[in-house]
């Protein structure tokens, strides 16, 4: 496959990045995906943000990586109020998010240079494990953090999630996507994507609503699984889900993404 055009998945079509940008500004949410220590995957997106900014000046950016409580550091680094040190120390950085910031920095730099407002869309990581662990029911009422539970995975989703961890593995207790062995793993990965679906929602049902991108890893987007079921079960049925790839043998499969970038080059790993 030729890198550069846009390829839609489900009808092989290619398409210009030009009526690409288009045709995503008029999307009500543009989800980003990525690899998370894969530093092109991020200039990609930002780069994609930098295209929709040329047609609509009401961007709102949510990044997985941050928690939604920490959307007042994130305003002070939009301002221009914040060290890149001060920013990244007072976002908890090391802690909420594990991989190295120069991955993330152009993003973030982008933001602030344009003034686009930054939200959080994540939650706290034990609210995962807790409703992992015991459900959404479990959770007491003022420890929700506003979320509401999760739409119930498909099997099709099921599937996807067991086959992106390794499937039957010969060390792993759950041995099929429907083994309730495997639930804990579903509810945990589906408070994710509906913590990211609620943050999102919650940005479009201001009286104006803005154009919302989610900069978010690709295992909660693909095959519109994990955060674009969440948002369709929030109203949002219109979200676009964007996906960079390395030059693939073959034909994307269908469903993947509604537009996958391919890239000239291998992905560059985390910097050292």
């Amino acid at each position: 496959m030729t890198p550069g055009p846009w390829t839609l998945p489900d009808s092989g079509e290619t398409i210009a990045h030009p009526e690409m940008m288009a045709r995503a500004a008029a999307a009500p949410v543009v989800l980003l995906g990525e690899r998370h220590d894969q530093a092109d995957h991020h200039r990609w997106q930002m780069h994609v943000a930098a295209g929709l900014l040329a047609h609509r000046a009401d961007i709102v950016i949510g990044f997985e990586m941050f928690p939604a409580r920490l959307n007042p550091v994130l305003g002070e680094w939009v301002a221009g109020r914040l060290t890149e040190e001060a920013f990244l120390a007072q976002a908890e950085w090391g802690t909420v998010w594990g991989f190295a910031p120069e991955l993330y920095m152009p993003l973030f730099d982008f933001c602030r240079l344009h003034r686009i407002e930054m939200i959080g869309l994540n939650c706290r990581r034990a609210l995962v494990s807790e409703v992992g662990a015991g459900g959404w029911e479990a959770i007491p009422e003022d420890a929700r953090e506003g979320l509401t539970p999760a739409l119930p995975a498909t099997q099709r989703y099921r599937q996807y999630l067991f086959d992106v961890t390794g499937g039957a593995r010969p060390d792993r207790k759950a041995k099929s996507a429907s083994d309730p062995a495997f639930d804990r793993f579903v509810r945990a990965q589906q408070t994710w994507d509906r913590a990211f679906a609620c943050r999102i929602a919650d940005a479009r049902a201001r009286p104006n609503p803005p154009l919302v991108i989610g900069i978010i890893g690709r295992g909660h987007l693909e095959y519109r699984g994990g955060t674009p079921a969440q948002l369709e079960d929030l109203g949002i049925r219109d979200a676009l889900v964007l996906l960079p790839q390395d030059n693939p043998a073959g034909d994307l499969p269908k469903g993947l993404g509604d537009a996958v970038f391919t890239m000239n080059t291998p992905s560059a790993a985390e910097p050292a």
